[in-house]
């Protein structure tokens, strides 16, 4: 069976070392197997000692990329900077002892812009270049890159999984490739299962969240078709509950995290592990 993590931000913006030391022994007794690491602003947490902790509750680690403002790798202004950005959160995974660093690697959350197909060609070539370094370091530490599709409300450039392949696929590094996101995927694919399809061997990572953005299994998404076409591209790799509390500092506006999701955010990760549990078996 797939490992299962929960990110942090189920309950904490920003993760610290003593946020990070409380929860681990917590999602290890709900049952979980790896904990998910937001990296908002580099210093937040210690990454030696946030694998000191996981170490000793024998639990996993995978690090998301927090693409707040001025974190942009299509903007010439901006790239050098978030290279520098993206570095420091390989650098946090090889420390946790991990190997994916995941999330919307190009523009900020909540940045869009209209584009005619000569622009789009434009920003993807820039994306690529932009990234091209980043793949051969991560490359070189054992760590591969996952790029999340967004939603059209969260980004304007890449809402689809084909849409990232093309990117993954110029950029042809076996040190990139695709997470995907039941929560955008709900919005922006027709079939979620041919999408998953769609990305097959190139799928790094994978984020379980409901349709509302809270427990996997208490909502529409039909999961068990979802289920069957990662059993059919022999995905073994994580599967994460993501979601957010309102007080979220670098996404929650930007993703309209305005409400809570469950009764509790306890409730909300022991209800979506208890479904991943059995939906994944």
């Amino acid at each position: 069976m797939n490992p299962i993590g929960v990110n942090a931000w189920v309950w904490v913006s920003p993760p610290t070392n003593e946020s990070i030391a409380e929860l681990a022994p917590r999602i290890k007794a709900m049952g979980f197997d790896l904990l998910e690491l937001g990296v908002e602003n580099p210093g937040d947490w210690d990454p030696a000692r946030g694998a000191e902790i996981l170490a000793a509750h024998d639990l996993g680690a995978a690090v998301c990329a927090a693409m707040g403002p001025g974190r942009d790798l299509t903007d010439p202004t901006t790239i050098a900077s978030t290279q520098a950005y993206v570095r420091v959160c390989i650098d946090a995974v090889v420390a946790l002892g991990g190997a994916v660093v995941a999330g919307p690697l190009y523009t900020p959350v909540g940045k869009t812009w209209k584009m005619d197909d000569a622009e789009r060609t434009a920003t993807i070539d820039r994306l690529v270049e932009g990234l091209r370094p980043l793949a051969d370091y991560a490359g070189e530490r054992g760590v591969r890159l996952a790029i999340e599709p967004l939603n059209r409300f969260e980004t304007s450039f890449l809402n689809t999984a084909a849409q990232t392949m093309e990117v993954v696929d110029q950029l042809d590094s076996p040190a990139v490739g695709v997470l995907l996101d039941t929560f955008h995927m709900n919005i922006e694919e027709k079939d979620q299962a041919a999408a998953i399809r769609l990305v097959g061997d190139k799928l790094v990572h994978f984020h379980a969240c409901g349709n509302d953005r809270g427990a996997p299994g208490t909502d529409h998404i039909a999961w068990r078709e979802i289920a069957g076409a990662l059993r059919e591209i022999g995905y073994d790799g994580a599967m994460v509950i993501e979601s957010f509390t309102p007080d979220n500092q670098t996404i929650a506006r930007a993703a309209a995290i305005w409400r809570p999701l469950a009764e509790t955010q306890d409730a909300l990760a022991e209800e979506g592990l208890a479904f991943l549990r059995r939906t994944l078996a």
